[in-house]
C-alpha cells in the first residue's frame, strides 16, 4: 500500500516537474491525494492548516478548464 501511495505522489510531482504529461492519470492521482488530505483534516485538527502548494492548485484548476474547454 505504501508503494501505491507514493506512486500517486510521484505522478503529480512528475507532472509538476515537467517529466510527464498532464493527463487523466495525473488528475486521478491528484483526486486520491486530495481525498486523503481531507480525511486527515477530519480526523486530526493538527492538519487543518495543511494545503497543497499553489502549483498543485493550478493543476486542479486546469482540470476544470480542460473539462469545460
Amino acid at each position: 500500500m505504501i508503494e501505491a501511495e507514493s506512486n500517486h505522489f510521484r505522478i503529480v510531482a512528475g507532472t509538476l516537474a515537467g517529466e510527464r504529461d498532464l493527463d487523466e492519470q495525473t488528475f486521478a492521482a491528484l483526486a486520491v491525494l486530495t481525498e486523503r488530505l481531507e480525511r486527515l483534516k477530519e480526523h486530526n485538527k493538527a492538519f487543518s492548516g495543511v494545503a497543497f502548494s499553489s502549483a498543485v492548485e493550478d493543476l486542479q484548476a486546469r482540470k476544470s478548464t480542460l473539462t469545460v474547454g
